[in-house]
């Protein structure tokens, strides 16, 4: 049976159904899920309710954190396993000002994040309004861009430029301050505009010519060697990095961001070079004739000393960031280009070289200086780490803490995949490990996902277990407790008469106890005796564990070379004097 309406409820009718315009805050979630957005980490506060509220109607799955750092963080370890740029939502003031650490950390280790941060009334703002601070201001030098967006009709604008420079070239940071009137006011600019940026130009193309002249270079090299960096990660050229190592029969060497960009088992690789890399690492370091990084800037943890760094080596830089070259190391050639493009074209013009003999001296050095540790003290967390790499096979998606237990895992858990090894370079975050983890396995479900942290950067961020518990991830955390801040301990011990300052520990939490009342499973590891075995019973948890394992208090990283100094000052074992 029809229904017969009269004039006026045909125009109500037609008010009813009239497309409304949408929210500020609507227009930021549109504009997100347009990116292919799965999930953002966040904390709410007052001036960021319209995005929040926005996101209640969208396929987008907020995983609220217990702090920003932790979200930044999260955000950061997500962007890395996956390679997609991750989200965080903050609100303003305190809430924008904990994340600067975070930012800061992908900064610094070029990782796309894209934070966006609630902020006060526009008509307020330089007023010292409530909760008012000038991230905009504070952030410039930690982001590769920013934005303050004044208009509601800018947001799908510069939305879709943030992804744009976060993820290109050289991938960095980039935040988006968003005052509460922008946000609840009306937007209707369209959601997918075109992105024009008047001097900002990334080329994937690669000049030939420069290619076919910079790999004159290698010819007539006798002890060849190739430094991979964090470039060769981002950029997924593993494959061509490989077919140029074997091509040019030279041995490999990484950075601690450089992981898995040449897999660590491979006859070619000498695995970390640099202050706690291997020895026949630092070795070939010193005895090459030429030396090729690829994606890596040289930094002081590999080249404390400039002037004795690689003495008489010919020195060639291929990175995507022009600033970087000649930046600490003045190249005899360089090639400035994304790392997959300009290595699969070099590819085809390097000479094959005769390596045998040199091939011969790394694998001496192999054999003469491999790492070690002794289990006569106690338990170890070198031992504890080469059990989980037998374990996990080496398959496993590693997020580390910044100290002596990320040096260790450096070390001893090789890696062979990309975008396997989490960790903060740069910057050196405590309190990245856990929450870098959590972000990994929600961008890879199917992937066993563990933090390895020492006792001081956990508790930086352990309130994340609540994120961990309350979304069921699977996550294991393998926590090596040694009551002490153990890196600065170090340096204590060897460099200043072992005066301990600010170092001890004393009163850690029950840490078993803590992750139960999270809900989450622990479990207590104490002895050798019984280590390998409650390590598999850990991993094959369906859930998310906390192993908390007591390891010997004064144990050392070595090899070391000391701050400022280069590889021809390493020592394999304390000095004498120290001993």
């Amino acid at each position: 049976m029809g229904v017969i309406m009269n004039a006026k409820q045909k125009q109500r009718s037609k008010v009813l159904t009239k497309k409304q315009p949408l929210k500020g805050g609507q227009a930021v979630v549109k504009c997100l899920e347009k990116q292919g957005v799965e999930y953002i980490f966040g904390y709410i506060g007052g001036v960021a309710i319209p995005i929040f509220d926005a996101l209640l109607e969208s396929k987008i799955k907020l995983i609220m954190s217990r702090h920003e750092q932790g979200a930044t963080h999260m955000a950061d370890g997500y962007a890395r396993a996956t390679g997609k740029p991750g989200v965080v939502l903050v609100t303003s003031g305190p809430g924008a000002a904990n994340t600067v650490t975070g930012i800061t950390t992908a900064y610094m280790d070029s990782v796309p994040v894209i934070v966006l941060t609630g902020q006060a009334n526009t008509s307020v703002l330089g007023k010292d309004a409530f909760q008012e601070a000038d991230i905009f201001g504070i952030t410039m030098p930690i982001v590769k861009h920013n934005y303050l967006v004044k208009r509601s009709e800018d947001i799908p604008r510069i939305i879709k430029e943030a992804f744009h420079v976060s993820s290109t070239g050289r991938p960095g940071p980039v935040l988006i301050d968003l005052p509460v009137n922008t946000t609840a006011g009306v937007c209707e600019a369209p959601l997918d505009p075109d992105v024009d940026l008047p001097g900002y130009t990334v080329s994937d193309k690669v000049n030939k010519s420069q290619i076919k002249e910079f790999a004159r270079h290698f010819k007539g090299s006798q002890k060849p060697l190739l430094l991979v960096g964090h470039g060769v990660v981002i950029s997924k050229a593993q494959k061509e990095i490989k077919a140029l190592a074997e091509k040019l029969n030279a041995p490999v060497v990484n950075t601690l961001l450089g992981k898995g960009g040449f897999p660590e088992t491979h006859p070619l690789s000498l695995a970390m070079l640099g202050m706690h890399g291997t020895a026949y690492a630092n070795k070939a370091l010193i005895n090459c004739d030429l030396i090729c990084s690829i994606g890596s800037r040289w930094d002081d943890r590999i080249n404390g000393n400039n002037e004795e760094f690689c003495i008489g080596a010919k020195k060639l830089h291929i990175d995507i960031d022009p600033a970087e070259i000649g930046k600490i190391v003045k190249p005899d050639a360089s090639l400035v280009g994304d790392a997959k493009a300009v290595v699969a074209e070099l590819i085809k013009y390097v000479p094959k070289l005769d390596t045998e003999n040199w091939l011969k001296e790394v694998n001496f050095y192999k054999k003469e200086y491999p790492l070690s540790y002794s289990l006569e003290k106690g338990l170890t967390p070198q031992f504890l780490i080469d059990e989980l790499y037998k374990i996990t096979k080496g398959k496993a998606i590693i997020a580390t803490d910044v100290g002596q237990h990320q040096m260790w895992s450096a070390q001893f858990y090789k890696c062979d995949y990309p975008d396997h090894w989490l960790s903060s370079g740069g910057l050196g975050t405590m309190g990245y490990g856990f929450p870098a983890a959590i972000g990994a396995q929600f961008g890879k479900k199917r992937n066993l996902v563990v933090a390895i942290v020492g006792d001081g950067g956990f508790q930086m961020t352990m309130s994340e277990l609540a994120t961990v518990s309350i979304n069921k991830i699977p996550v294991k955390i393998l926590l090596l407790d040694n009551n002490y801040l153990g890196m600065v301990r170090q340096w204590q011990d060897l460099f200043f008469d072992k005066r301990y300052s600010g170092v001890d520990l004393k009163g850690n939490p029950d840490f078993v106890k803590v992750a139960e009342a999270y809900g989450i499973k622990g479990i207590q590891i104490n002895s050798i005796k019984d280590a390998s075995k409650k390590l598999k019973k850990a991993l094959e948890h369906k859930g998310p564990v906390l192993i908390h394992a007591e390891t010997i208090k004064e144990e050392n990283v070595f090899p070391m070379v000391p701050a400022g100094k280069s590889v021809h000052h390493m020592f394999l074992e304390a000095p004498r004097s120290q001993a």
